[in-house]
């Protein structure tokens, strides 16, 4: 599988709609919602007169690494 990225090329001022995050990041609709209704997750805004959730390009990357896990550090004994 291959990892979850934003391509480079994105412009970081570029809009996401809810469902292209949702495939973007490999994820089901009602988990984002959920992490949505606990204010967890992504920030999310709505464009004047749009009912739609959008966020930018830029709080999806920040989101991405938010959520990478740290890297192990390893252990010395002795």
């Amino acid at each position: 599988m291959e990892p979850i990225g934003i391509p480079p090329d994105w412009h970081d001022d570029d809009l996401l709609n809810f469902e292209q995050f949702c495939e973007l990041i490999r994820t089901p609709p009602r988990t984002v919602r959920d992490w949505r209704r606990r204010r967890v997750g992504p920030h999310w805004e709505r464009l004047d007169g749009c009912g739609r959730l959008f966020m930018r390009v830029a709080e999806a990357r920040r989101f991405l690494r938010s959520t990478r896990p740290s890297p192990r550090r390893e252990r010395h004994d002795g």
